[in-house]
This record gives structure tokens, C-alpha cells and sequence, in this order.
């Protein structure tokens, strides 16, 4: 059956999301942020669903507060909304919205609700060192992820995945269990949520910086959760640098201490075992490899890669 629907997302994650509702049913309005400055030059830009809505021919609406916008209110009363679909919208939706489809606000939120309530789910588990997570449909209240749920998969993590990877096969099985949940609305009854709750608010730069004194296989799950951004980072001699790829290694010695300088990479030793650090990029310049850095920086065994 094909619905009437909204869709409220913003970034480029939420775009094969809109896509796979416009082919199985009507998206009567899509709810996006504002155009901002983007990029190194700070053009002005739509966001990416704004981009792929007028690509597919579809009303956009971009209201700067959603709480205090009647404008967009209106709209969705008239529209005659079976539901609205939330994909990273990047606002709270009030409550004075929820009430207006007829089956309410349905949400793809990338984790086993209650756990990583929150902004940044993905990345969190990651850095925690999860080794399970997986994708709940929910349908939207006024609380943060507090709704219930319709359905919920878990999935292993695997043991390479960063962010992005995750949070994009996430993101896919999701969309297919909405499509499925769109179709039973009438039967579909959502329970509520049980368990601990805990939370993944946004990242900060800090979250990026490497904590040496960790374990390395902690040093590398953060490093995998960081990405894109704030990405992993260290400080030498007062400069930062970046760490574009690394993995865990074997070794021992103290927290920060360079084991060894190989041919591309170079071996730190971590709270528990050694990273092999292999790219990084120090500040204002090029990627390159890790042992070329480490030897114009004159950084051999038994030195501190940390200042």
C-alpha cells in the first residue's frame, strides 16, 4: 500500500532513505536544514537531501526553527500524512507536530535502543568497544530515542568497521525494515523500549585526540569511531597530527614510547600491546607515510611520539 508520507533528513546518510520512499510510496514534503556555508570556501549550499528532493521533483521545506515555524506546521496539516519518516534530521521535532500524521513519526535510529540514545550512536559503540549492535524503528516522542519501538535487528560488528562503514549498513537494513513497517502501519504495535538506557551525545575534537596510556585494541576502536570526523589525532612538539590509518600490533614498552621505525610504519607502544601507525598528516601539510615523518622528525626507538 502505498503511504503519504513526509520525510524530515538532512545529510548525505539520509539520502538513499528519501530515495527508497519516493520509489514505494508518496512523499507529499521533505523537511531539511537551511542552506549554510560549506567547505573551504564557505559557499553557501543546500543540504544533501534538499539536493536529492528537487532531483526527484519534490516539495522542500527548510525552516530555520522548527519549533517556531507555523509555516511548516500548516503544511503538514493539510497534507492528509499517513506518517512522517525521520532520517538525521538535525532538529527536534516538537510535540505539537508528532500529533499531525495519522500514524505519527517513524524514526531509523542506528543502535539497540535504549542503549546510545542520542546524536552520534554509531560512532559511541565504536569507541566503547562494542562488539554488537544494530538498528531500531521507532516511532517518534518528546523525549531523546525514548519512543517505542516497532522493530529492532542486531547485527556483529566487524572487526575493521569504521563509522561510516557501520553507520551506512545500518542505514540499509533500516530502510528495509521501515518499508515493512510502512506497509502493516494498521497492524503494527510498537512496544516500549526496556532496559538500561545510555546516551551518544556529539562528538567533540577532543573525543579524536589518541590516549596512549589505553589499551591498543580501545587506542584502535576509538580510532574507527572517529571517522570522519573529529578523526585521530596526537600532539608533537606542539604540532598536531593527524592519523589517517593505523591498527593494532604487538609490543610492549611505555604509553607513547616509538618500538620501532619500519619502512612505512612505525610501532608505538600503548597501555596494553603497540599500535603500528601507518598515515598520518601533520598539520599544513600532505598525508604520508608514518615512517617518513617519524625520520625527519628524528624519532627512533626508546623516543616519546607524544609531547
Amino acid at each position: 500500500m502505498r503511504r503519504r508520507l513526509a520525510f524530515f533528513g538532512s545529510p548525505a546518510w539520509a539520502v538513499p532513505v528519501l530515495r527508497a520512499l519516493s520509489e514505494a510510496h508518496d512523499v507529499a514534503l521533505v523537511v531539511t536544514q537551511p542552506d549554510k556555508p560549506q567547505g573551504r570556501g564557505l559557499k553557501v549550499a543546500s543540504s544533501a537531501v534538499a539536493q536529492a528532493a528537487r532531483e526527484l521533483g519534490l516539495e522542500v521545506a527548510k525552516p530555520r526553527r522548527l519549533r517556531r515555524d507555523q509555516e511548516t506546521a500548516e503544511r503538514l496539516r493539510v497534507l492528509d500524512l499517513d506518517a512522517a519518516v525521520v532520517a538525521a534530521y538535525g532538529q527536534i521535532i516538537p510535540g505539537a507536530l508528532l500529533e499531525i500524521p495519522r500514524y505519527g513519526f517513524l524514526n531509523i535510529h542506528p543502535s539497540l535502543l535504549p542503549k546510545y540514545r542520542g546524536a552520534a550512536p554509531v560512532n559511541w559503540a565504536l569507541i566503547n568497544g562494542e562488539r554488537e549492535t544494530g538498528v531500531s524503528i521507532m516511532r517518534l516522542d518528546e523525549g531523546m530515542d525514548t519512543g517505542p519501538i516497532f522493530v529492532q535487528e542486531a547485527t556483529p560488528v566487524g572487526p575493521d568497521e569504521t563509522a561510516v562503514e557501520l553507520s551506512e549498513r545500518l542505514r540499509d537494513r533500516g530502510v528495509e525494515l521501515l518499508l515493512d513497517v510502512l506497509e502493516r502501519l494498521e497492524t503494527a504495535r510498537p512496544r516500549p523500549q526496556e532496559g538500561e538506557p545510555s546516551y551518544a551525545p556529539l562528538l567533540k575534537k577532543e573525543d579524536g585526540r589518541i590516549r596512549w596510556h589505553e589499551p591498543a585494541q580501545s587506542i584502535y576502536d576509538r580510532h574507527r569511531g572517529v571517522q570522519p570526523w573529529p578523526g585521530s589525532w596526537f600532539e608533537h612538539s606542539g604540532q598536531r597530527v593527524k592519523l589517517l590509518e593505523m591498527k593494532p600490533a604487538r609490543g610492549e614498552g611505555a604509553p607513547g614510547e616509538v618500538l620501532d621505525v619500519g619502512r612505512v610504519s612505525v610501532r608505538v607502544a600503548a597501555g596494553e600491546g603497540a599500535v603500528e601507525l601507518v598515515t598520518v598528516q601533520p598539520e599544513g601539510k600532505r598525508p604520508m607515510a608514518a615512517a617518513a615523518w617519524a625520520r625527519g622528525r628524528r624519532l627512533g626507538s626508546g623516543r616519546r611520539i607524544a609531547s
